[in-house]
């Protein structure tokens, strides 16, 4: 059995990392990791390697950035000698992310199998570009792998056959169950007793002047009740000097963090504010309240049994929430089935139930 596995972007990097540690621990089983270069800075790539202790890429495409189509049609255009050259078994793929469907694309065309890590989510918003790639690529995909319940649903119900759905638990919580007590010597030093942890970087909120110059009055209003800690993506610190916006008082920007200081500030945050999927999962398990700046998610399982509240755009709503919060008014939440840190071990042992079975009846 012969896996490769696609990684572009830093949220891609956290759910390849068990699976691969998973697959080592399988005799006969060989794997190569292909990098696309979706994410290319230092700070978002290549300290993830490291602490998550991934090997380095067998393939690097080094695409960067690009819009989406571009970026999508460099990855297919690289990515497909590179199949050919290697003709692996099965491709696994993660995510939502443009090396996601651009990878599974070149496999089908190829004939090559494609498992879909972290299939099913739907946040049925398909003016989100994440949410075309997890349409096509579940439906390109010949493993499913799901993360919670909603997703077998959601996989049902467009058809998509009983027999390649499989529900496996979040891979991302794999990570953060093994990492979480590295996580603590990561901590920066003097923090203060109590903040509120921010991340934005979907183009729905920093790619709006308006909206983010909303959210930035709002957040400097936040701050004058406790600490406000911005660890700030490359593409908003951009976003924010178009502005012209500068931070003040108990309001900090803060470069972007590594996997374990970033764990470890959601870990210790009164509260976090972001737009980002993976992060309201991660505050779920951590029993951290989460208010997401988005209209609809893909993860509703945080919503409905996690820590997650969604406040859409309403930023008035943004400020009673996180003041609710501050005086002791939480929601309260609790893990979803199967987050047990086990998921990669589920998916290697069906992916070499599969090779297992196709030997027995000669396809290998």
């Amino acid at each position: 059995m012969y896996c490769a596995h696609v990684v572009g972007a830093r949220p891609n990097f956290m759910k390849a990392a068990p699976v691969m540690r998973a697959l080592a621990e399988k005799s006969g089983l060989r794997q190569i990791l292909v990098h696309t270069g979706q994410h290319y800075d230092p700070n978002m790539s290549d300290v993830f390697f490291r602490e998550l202790e991934i090997p380095q890429p067998d393939f690097n495409l080094a695409v960067g950035s690009g819009t989406h189509a571009a970026q999508t049609g460099q990855i297919m255009m690289r990515f497909e000698p590179v199949v050919e050259q290697a003709r692996p078994d099965l491709v696994l793929v993660y995510g939502d992310v443009n090396s996601t469907i651009a990878a599974a694309l070149v496999c089908s065309k190829l004939g090559i199998a494609v498992a879909h890590v972290e299939a099913g989510l739907r946040s049925f918003d398909r003016r989100m570009p994440e949410e075309i790639n997890r349409l096509l690529t579940d439906q390109i995909a010949d493993l499913l792998f799901t993360p919670s319940q909603d997703g077998d649903e959601n996989l049902l119900r467009e058809g998509i056959p009983a027999e390649r759905v499989h529900f496996v638990g979040n891979v991302m919580i794999d990570t953060l169950v093994r990492l979480l007590p590295k996580a603590t010597s990561a901590l920066p030093a003097a923090l203060p007793p109590r903040y509120a942890l921010v991340t934005l970087h979907r183009p729905s909120n920093v790619d709006d002047p308006q909206m983010l110059q909303g959210i930035l009055r709002v957040l400097g209003e936040i701050s004058s009740e406790t600490a406000v800690i911005f660890p700030i993506h490359p593409r908003t610190r951009q976003r924010i000097a178009q502005l012209g916006f500068q931070p003040g008082g108990n309001f900090h920007f803060w470069e972007p963090q590594s996997y374990l200081q970033f764990l470890a500030l959601q870990q210790h945050a009164t509260l976090v504010i972001t737009d980002s999927g993976g992060i309201q999962e991660e505050t779920t398990f951590l029993g951290v309240p989460c208010l997401t700046l988005r209209e609809s998610t893909e993860r509703p399982v945080t919503v409905t049994v996690g820590t997650n509240i969604l406040v859409g755009r309403d930023l008035q709503r943004l400020q009673a929430e996180v003041c609710s919060l501050l005086r002791g008014q939480r929601k309260q939440g609790s893990v979803p089935p199967l987050w047990d840190g086990r998921a990669a071990q589920r998916i290697a042992d069906i992916i070499c139930a599969r090779d297992d079975q196709r030997a027995v009846v000669g396809l290998e």
